[in-house]
């Protein structure tokens, strides 16, 4: 099953056909969303600059900056399920809208001179929350976006366009507050908004066909979580991210300070180091699509973690601005090439109607590995100075080489997860509805001696699959008077949740499904019982046998 088995083959070569530039939609997006992202930033250094004028405590200044990860963390999880159950392009308006007013409210107050420290705050963790919601949401609607052949690409050039305005637009930034004032740089950045919810109000998004209701939000949630939790592909990747974050997290974090310290410089050389590492994420995203086709995902990270730990090693020794800005170039080329696989990854690794939410918790691993990086290497920057930080960081980059040997990054074929589509709800003696349950369900299976040894391992994978699509309380049982009847059984909540978890298969799982009736004895059919709960004595259904469907002999389990 190969969404559960990792490889590490290189993707195929992307025709210039496919390329995700002829897509009218994404490069509308793309074009809007990078002015957006531009926004964003600006911002940020604007409300770090005011929070300063307003005589914030250096701990208010440093909590504008929580104010603005913090909802990535809170919100990121809930904004994926809502992207799964709903449409997209509404979701992504909503979110624009939001932050348009919160960025238009913000410049007002800025501009009648009613700002304090802590209306600065709220509105900055305002506009984050719209951020938590809009970041899994555009994420997961790349693939709505262009083929399926050009969603590498488009993930790539997705994250080029947050590096290149993070790296670029505090400087830019820094200009518009000096040359007009902060209340201008949030009018700016109100007015970045504004593009993209055009351009999401123009798109046609491709409708997603749902048999079923979409599941309420907080099962919705729990659901992502769990399929995650029993995804090892995307677990993986998680803690690829969460340790490549942590040491990569240095080198952006203490910028400023290599620019003070290390190379005696002032305001202009923070932006041009900034500028270096902009360049370089711009010349990786546009050098992944020609290293994916040579490369695995396990050897474009290598690749990335090697640049990392060169420009770490160089920027710690060197006196000379040339030097580091070429060393930052390498570094910011590493970081896109490794955060655009992982992305790349965990959108490969899961089915589509699952995938906003394991994007959401991959952002919340990101975030969350920058943001204990950022502490960490900052705290030991303080007591034995900077360059000590990045040679520690470039060692604990070093340690990822090594994790990847253990924990390789998979490459799952899209196609593959795309739906099986060969499930049809059940006939029943007892009217069902959708609400019903809990819902019994057992399967009997007839092994023969010799063939229990593969058959446990089926069953292994087979755990797997159901516990990831929403199964409860799986077990396998082996009856002690026939020794070759094997029963595996699990609970759903509700004749829905039932109808969700089969309809949940994947291309992928087919073949589990092969080799389990392969197994099966010859001639003898796998029985499907399926059961609603009911409490004894209550009137309409006394006997057990009316709370059953009857026994199905069927290949379609």
């Amino acid at each position: 099953m190969r969404s559960m088995t990792s490889t590490t083959s290189p993707l195929p070569a992307v025709p210039p056909e496919m390329s995700p530039w002829k897509s009218h939609t994404f490069r509308s997006v793309w074009i809007a969303n990078l002015a957006s992202h531009f926004g964003v930033m600006i911002q940020a250094v604007a409300a770090a600059w005011v929070m300063t004028q307003l005589g914030g405590s250096t701990q208010m200044v440093a909590l504008i900056q929580t104010a603005s990860t913090l909802p990535i963390v809170l919100f990121s999880l809930w904004t994926g399920a809502l992207a799964d159950g709903y449409e997209r392009r509404l979701i992504l308006i909503a979110a624009q809208s939001f932050m348009l007013i919160a960025s238009a409210m913000l410049a007002i107050y800025a501009a009648l001179g009613l700002l304090t420290p802590w209306l600065l705050l709220t509105f900055t963790f305002l506009i984050a929350s719209g951020m938590a919601v809009k970041i899994p949401t555009i994420q997961a609607a790349l693939s709505d976006m262009v083929p399926r052949e050009a969603l590498p690409a488009a993930v790539a050039m997705n994250g080029m366009g947050f590096n290149v305005a993070r790296s670029l637009g505090p400087a830019i930034g820094g200009i518009v507050v000096a040359g007009l004032g902060a209340a201008s740089a949030f009018i700016l950045n109100a007015a970045s908004y504004i593009g993209l919810i055009i351009v999401l109000f123009r798109w046609k998004e491709p409708a997603a066909p749902r048999s079923l209701p979409a599941e309420r939000l907080g099962n919705a949630v729990v659901t992502g979580l769990h399929y995650v939790a029993m995804s090892p592909d995307i677990c993986t990747v998680l803690l690829r991210v969460m340790v490549f974050g942590i040491a990569g997290s240095a080198t952006t974090a203490l910028m400023p300070l290599i620019a003070l310290h290390l190379l005696g410089g002032g305001p202009l050389t923070y932006g041009l180091l900034l500028g270096a590492f902009g360049l370089g994420a711009v010349g990786g995203a546009f050098a992944t699509a020609r290293l994916r086709q040579r490369l695995s995902n396990e050897g474009l990270v290598r690749l990335s973690v090697v640049a990392m730990i060169v420009s770490g090693l160089v920027s710690a020794i060197s006196p000379y601005l040339a030097v580091t800005l070429t060393a930052l170039l390498i570094g910011g080329a590493g970081w896109v090439i490794a955060y655009s696989t992982f992305n790349l990854v965990v959108q490969t690794t899961s089915p589509r109607w699952v995938v906003a939410r394991t994007l959401s918790i991959y952002q919340i691993a990101n975030f969350a590995g920058l943001a204990c990086g950022s502490a960490a290497f900052g705290w030991l920057a303080e007591r034995q100075g900077v360059s000590t930080s990045l040679l520690v960081a470039a060692a604990l980059q070093l340690a990822s080489v090594g994790l990847g040997a253990v924990r390789k990054l998979p490459f799952s074929n899209p196609s593959d997860l795309d739906p099986l589509d060969h499930f049809e709800e059940p006939a029943t003696v007892v009217p069902v509805e959708a609400r019903t349950g809990p819902v019994d369900i057992s399967l009997e299976y007839r092994i023969a001696p010799e063939r229990v040894t593969d058959f446990l391992s089926a069953m292994t994978v087979r755990k797997r699959i159901r516990c990831r699509d929403g199964a409860k309380r799986w077990r396998l049982y082996r009856d002690l008077s026939e020794a070759d009847l094997w029963t595996e059984r699990y609970h759903v909540a509700t004749w829905l949740d039932y109808l969700r978890h089969n309809s949940r298969r994947t291309k992928a799982d087919l073949a589990n499904l092969e080799l389990l009736r392969s197994l099966q004895d010859d001639g003898v059919p796998i029985r499907i019982r399926r059961a609603i709960g009911q409490q004894p004595g209550h009137p309409g259904l006394a006997e057990t046998d009316a709370q059953r469907t009857r026994p199905e002999v069927t290949g379609d389990f």
